[in-house]
Order: C-alpha cells, then structure tokens, then sequence
C-alpha cells in the first residue's frame, strides 16, 4: 500500500524562506510527504510567508481565500501557514479563515510534522513560541541526495536594531547564530550533494558570532576562512549585511578569500542623515560612504547592491534628494528600492506619512536612477572575462544561463557545457537585466576563427 502524501508549499519573500521551505519539506518528507507542483493534488499546503512587503498578511488571506472550494471537495486536506506571517498574526490567521489547519512560527519548524499529524478532524494547530532549543539540531528528515549548483545555508537568525519599520526583531526574536562545527558540516553535505556555491544567510548576517572549535566567538570571516577549507567548494556569498556590523577581518576577507565573491549587498535605506537616525539605522550617510571606500580599497572590482525605502514618515523633499546624492556617489550595480508602507506595531507606523502619489513619484525617480547605473555597469563588463557557474537552461536551443562573480546572470549558447559547469565566459553584450557571451577560447577573444 502506498502511504505517500503530497505536500504543496508556496514561498513567498526572502532567501531565508526559500531555505526554511527546503528544510520543512525535508522534516514533513520524514512523515511520508513528498513536494507537488500542483496544490490540486496535495494533501497538505503551506504557505511560508514574508512580513516584509506592503500589506503581507492581507495577500496571504486572499491566496487562502483561493483553497476554499478545494478544502471543501478534499476535508481531509491540511492548510498550514508559516513564516513571519503566521508569527504576526498567529490565532487571527485561523479566526479569518477558519479552513487553516495550522499556523507555525520561524522558530518552531522543528515541530511542523507533529503539529501536522496532530491537525486532524478538524483540531486546530498554533506553535509560535520562541523555544530555547536550537531548531537546526531538532528539524530532522533525509537531505536531498542531489541539489542544484547553488544553494543557500542560514547562518545567522534575528536582529537586535530594532529599526523603526521593521518587524524582523517581532517576528524571528533576537540574533542567534549557529556553532561552527554545524554550518561546516551542512556546508559539506551540500557540496557532496552536487552544489558548488553557498550563500551565507541571515536577517544581520555580519552580526554572525557562532561558537567556534575553540570555544569562542567566531566572527562571519572567521566562518568563511574555515568554509573555504571545504573540498569542492568553489564560491561563497553571504547576505543580508548591516553596515555596523561591516568588520575590518571581513572587509579583508573580500579582498584575499578567493572563495569569497566580489559583491556585496550592504543596504543603506537612506542618504538621509535625518531620516536615517528616524529610522533607528545607527549609522550616517558620510560613514556609510566612507565604509564603501574601504571595501573598494580591498576589492576594487566589487559589486555593490543595496536597499532604499522612498517615502518614510515625515521624508522632504530635501531628503529624498540627499538619498538620490548619495546614489549618484556609490554607483549601483543593482538595488531593490520600495515604498514605505506601515507595519502595525513598528514605531514609523505611528508617524506622519508622506502621501502615495508623492511616494510614487520618488520611487520612480530613484529607480531611473538605478537602472542607469546597473546598465551603465554592465555596459562595461563587455569585452571583460569572467567566471559563470551555470545552474539552468535558458529559453533557446542550447542556451544556459549562469551567474558570474558578480552575481549578473550571463546567457551562453553552447552545446558543449551543462549545467554545474563554472566555465570562463568572454562577454559580448549587455542586454536590458543580463550579459551574453561566449566560452572564453582564442577565437572568441580575437574574432580570428
């Protein structure tokens, strides 16, 4: 008899949910769940949300709202929600919508195959404690035997900054980081499983403090010399960054780990020293400038990205325009930029609030911006070699796409390379969000064959 269960789950947000929905998926596969792309035949679907965007929980009730004439064809069909979503809102979720099984929180995944065994005949489900136990030893299930190139590992969860829009310390509690000995030992597993690069994870990934082999604190530049022991191993990245926590050992690392690739996301929010210290971000504009500059020194060709809000309570027009000056001083190789938009409970969502037209208007201002200077950055990768680790096929015969070290995804049209492959690419294009290219050879370079 076969006891298989399909398990839909749809990610919504950051890096870190993708990877939390790897890990519960593992944990649920130990109680005979296997993943579906279709929620039609699932037996079970999660949701694994993000509290970030605008209006987040209200998305998530309307996508619930989708599964009420499937629930009422399939009762014996479990609906979960997780994330910080489900974290947020806990008992409400289920007093909305009543077709919710179970509602668990980021610290408690752990515990998602027993709460989900236990929702049955209609028992409803809530976890969204803060357990003292460490839920990366507890999360059990087989690991995939075989994974793509990339992959991401958190590191690091929670932040103590307390910035004035947003939810993270509420919904994923203070900063906790991992041992060592454990991020190494996942890191390996990855490799043997097939990928080649690793993406360090947290919500303060440079506030890592991780307790070493030698009973100390070990900082995230300490973490990534030891990864770059690991055989196989070929790339390390990490986000998210915050600029205090921007240490010199790290900053060094990026200039002599070359496991250590040269782009770095490091968001700012604002150019706006006002606005910045309403914000709570603890830093300036002038040291934000000055921080970068080190890091160029270091490594001159890295990439920078970054974060803007545009529109935070009470931002001038003089405001908005320093954050436009400092753009302009950085130069961009790619930023993610939003409009402000409250969250109940943070201390911005109290204060006078720029009206939504004006807020449009600097988003699109500041994104014409960006995108000048992200093509501007890419126009002049043409004519440059670079490294590409190809991790899927692109939309023609023969096409694979792949990232180079600078995280710009690179299409090449070649039947000799596969995916998994790092392969030296010589840029010839610069396309609207991409570069093309061929495999690096003699012909290619002088245009002779």
């Amino acid at each position: 008899m076969n006891n298989t269960k399909k398990l839909f789950i749809k990610t919504y947000g950051c890096q870190m949910n993708v990877y939390d929905s790897e890990r519960m998926s593992e944990a649920l596969g130990a109680d005979g769940y296997e993943k579906t792309d279709s929620p039609d035949e699932a037996d079970m679907i999660l949701l694994n949300t993000c509290h970030i965007r605008e209006k987040a929980a209200e998305k998530i009730y309307s996508e619930l709202g989708r599964y009420k004439e499937l629930k009422a064809s399939k009762p014996e069909l479990k609906i979960g929600v997780a994330g910080c979503v489900a974290q947020a809102e806990g008992e409400e979720i289920i007093k909305r919508q009543p077709l919710v099984d179970l509602v668990v929180g980021p610290q408690s995944y752990q515990n998602i195959a027993g709460l989900a065994a236990k929702a049955v005949d209609g028992t409803k489900q809530i976890d969204i404690n803060f357990p003292k136990e460490d839920k990366f030893t507890l999360l059990k299930g087989a690991r995939s035997a075989q994974r793509g190139p990339s992959a991401f590992l958190t590191v690091q969860e929670g932040c103590d900054k307390f910035c004035a829009f947003c939810v993270v310390p509420y919904t994923r509690g203070a900063e906790s980081s991992r041992p060592v000995l454990q991020v190494v030992d996942e890191a390996k597993h990855l490799v043997d499983s097939g990928v080649r690069e690793i993406t360090l994870l947290g919500q303060n990934v440079n506030a890592y403090h991780g307790a070493g082999s030698d009973g100390k604190e070990w900082s995230l530049a300490k973490l990534i010399w030891e990864l770059d022991k690991v055989d196989g191993l070929a790339r390390i990245r990490f986000t998210t960054s915050h600029p205090n926590d921007m240490t010199d050992d790290l900053i060094e690392a990026h200039g002599t780990c070359k496991k250590l690739m040269p782009y770095l996301h490091l968001p700012v929010q604002s150019g706006s020293n006002r606005i910045l210290k309403r914000m709570n971000r603890s830093h300036d504009a002038e040291s934000y400038i000055s921080l970068i500059s080190k890091i160029r020194e270091a490594r001159p060709d890295i990439l920078i990205s970054g974060d803007f809000i545009v529109g935070f309570p009470e931002e001038t027009d003089k405001d908005f325009y320093e954050t436009i000056s400092l753009i302009k001083n950085i130069e961009y190789g790619q930023a993610f930029s939003f409009k402000y938009s409250t969250r109940p409970g943070t201390p911005a969502a109290e204060r006078d609030q720029v009206c939504e037209e004006v807020k449009t208007a600097r988003l699109y201002e500041l994104q014409d911006l960006i995108k000048k200077q992200q093509k501007n950055i890419q126009d002049k990768m043409i004519g440059r070699n670079v490294q590409v680790l190809f991790d899927r096929k692109g939309r023609f015969n023969n096409q694979l796409v792949g990232k180079s070290e600078y995280l710009h995804a690179v299409n090449v049209t070649d039947p000799t390379i596969a995916v998994g492959e790092l392969k030296n690419v010589y840029i010839t294009k610069s396309n609207t969000n991409s570069l093309s290219g061929s495999i690096l050879n003699y012909c290619s370079i002088n245009n002779k064959c």
